[in-house]
């Protein structure tokens, strides 16, 4: 939540989106030194009086950075950032902190210390955290008219809705086509012994995507009963992975040499296997269950430590503008949260957003999220 977040089709991909980054840690720390604006001088107006000639709230800043701490999957347009300074005089230093819940941990660790002035990526599994760490300034955007409720999960606008995506499911259509065996249509077709061996996922522990979809099987079989359908999946001989590349690039059938004509990834990684691909094919060789997708939803945050508060509001209103809305599907490949964005056409034919993906309160997953990973590791991996 990429998510970004692309250089490599697999970073790309990650964020993930959203939704979701799977860094291996965070990056070396930098210099968390800012050069602060030099005072101005007062200037004589022409009818000799003085005037403080600093730059008004609705004129561009003048020799301001801010600080963008974030997961590694994150990832805009080099003009579209330039934009922004253009426009504001504000400079954005971006400042990876390793994967969503690392960038989180560092910015909880180095609260008395801070190494930025916003925290971006911050999802739906980690919400209830970032919140009860009472790191963020509240700060309501006028952008936010542009967003739905449904995507505005802090009442009291700490945490600002950046992006959407799911994760899912994703199938190799080919090797379906191929083995003559029905496509599963929703979690509990995985039961099924005829998909023995199918499905690759990701370690709830240390993968983004992978507590999602942990999230998603308690969602879909209940806190009652979604342990005794790991207990069957392990029996049918899922596979478990670190994180969403070994899964992906590694084991997945339509995308490595793997054997796993399934795997957990994104809604969105459809459309990226088309934009990616030399020539574009027609159709996504990759499809989605949509019955197994969970939401994701990426935040931005103000921290309370900020010495560049109006300058931070303004990259928070900037972010939610349909200019970086709508660079965040070819980069982070996840869908923009504001209702006047357009998608590009890739999105539009081979995407996929569910009208009623799986969910769960964040209060609920802050409250028994630990828990959850510890009964399913001694349940799968033992």
């Amino acid at each position: 939540m990429k998510r970004t977040r692309p250089i490599l089709v697999p970073l790309l991909l990650s964020l993930a989106l959203v939704l979701a980054a799977c860094g291996d840690g965070p990056a070396d720390e930098p210099d968390d030194t800012t050069e602060e604006p030099d005072p101005t001088d007062d200037a004589e107006t022409d009818d000799g009086e003085a005037e403080d000639d600093a730059a008004a709230p609705d004129e561009p800043a003048d020799d301001v950075t801010i600080r963008l701490m974030t997961h590694d999957s994150f990832d805009v347009s080099t003009d579209v950032l330039e934009a922004f300074t253009t426009e504001t005089g504000i400079d954005v230093e971006v400042v990876p902190m390793g994967d969503a819940g690392t960038a989180l941990n560092q910015a909880i660790l180095t609260a008395d210390q801070p190494q930025g002035d916003l925290l971006f990526g911050v999802d739906t599994t980690f919400l209830s955290r970032a919140l009860d760490a009472d790191l963020f300034q509240s700060y309501e955007s006028p952008r936010l008219e542009a967003v739905p409720e449904r995507y505005q999960l802090d009442p009291e606008h700490r945490l600002t809705p950046i992006d959407v995506g799911d994760v899912c499911l994703n199938y190799d259509v080919g090797w379906f086509e191929d083995a003559g065996i029905p496509v599963p249509q929703d979690l509990s077709d995985l039961l099924d012994e005829q998909y023995e061996g199918l499905l690759a996922v990701q370690n709830p522990a240390t993968s983004s995507p992978g507590l999602a979809f942990l999230l998603a099987t308690i969602d879909h079989f209940g806190e009652s009963g979604y342990l005794d359908a790991w207990e069957t999946l392990r029996d049918n001989d899922v596979l478990v992975t670190d994180g969403w590349t070994e899964a992906y690039y590694g084991e997945f059938t339509a995308a490595s040499d793997g054997d796993r004509p399934i795997v957990v990834s994104y809604a969105s990684s459809p459309p990226a296997e088309v934009f990616f691909a030399d020539p574009m094919p027609d159709e996504a060789p990759t499809g989605v269950i949509e019955a197994s997708c969970i939401r994701q939803i990426e935040f931005v945050g103000i921290l309370g430590s900020t010495e560049h508060p109006d300058e931070a509001q303004q990259l928070v209103d900037f972010m939610l503008s349909t200019t970086f809305q709508e660079d965040i599907p070819l980069t982070m490949f996840v869908f923009p949260v504001v209702d006047d964005a357009d998608l590009p056409e890739v999105f539009v034919e081979h995407a996929v957003l569910p009208d009623d993906p799986l969910d769960l309160d964040p209060q609920v997953i802050g409250e028994n999220r630990e828990e959850w990973i510890d009964e399913w590791t001694r349940t799968v991996l033992r």
